[in-house]
């Protein structure tokens, strides 16, 4: 399947906008929208687990779990990807989830930023089981990028992985309305 692609130069760090599956990217560490627990069950996860193998999710046990808008680094056992960084976002309803989603954002762009990782792919953390509406999390998500890659990183791309064509057009729209 060709994968849609949107790409634009942002303080020297290329943003991309990709439709299509995350654990297929050649990126340095991919983003896994996860729960507090670490524990890899369906969507993101899901695949994480059944295409990176058992290994991952042995790391996430050992780890033992994080608190919402916090993010942790493991392994990336048979992904393409050498590390998956594991950033829990907010479920909805249950209180400032804007700022919370902003913070496992940034979380997982400095922890790659901390291993010297060129390369990151994040989601769209938390709109699956966990109901954050889509058009919020593309605005939030591409805003706290944006403010990152303003700060100075050693982050040469961005990738934002898109499951599906709405998903693909919602990021598009919110990315050339342009960042506030």
């Amino acid at each position: 399947m060709e994968r849609r692609r949107l790409s634009i130069q942002l303080e020297g760090t290329q943003l991309e906008l990709a439709e299509g599956d995350i654990t297929d990217l050649d990126v340095d560490a991919i983003v896994n929208a996860a729960n507090e627990e670490l524990k890899l069950g369906s969507g993101v996860a899901g695949a994480i687990r059944e295409k990176g193998g058992p290994s991952i999710q042995e790391e996430c046990d050992r780890i033992g779990g994080t608190p919402v808008g916090t993010a942790v680094l493991t392994g990336g056992g048979d992904l393409k990807a050498k590390h998956v960084i594991h950033a829990v976002g907010p479920k909805m309803g249950e209180g400032d989830e804007d700022r919370k989603l902003q913070s496992a954002i940034r979380s997982s762009l400095a922890l790659a930023d901390r291993h010297g990782l060129k390369s990151i792919a994040l989601p769209a953390i938390s709109t699956g089981n966990f109901g954050f509406p889509m058009d919020r999390c593309a605005r939030i998500l591409l805003t706290e990028v944006y403010r990152y890659l303003q700060g100075g990183t050693k982050i040469e791309r961005v990738v934002v992985s898109l499951w599906g064509d709405d998903t693909f057009e919602i990021f598009k729209r919110e990315l050339r309305r342009g960042f506030r």
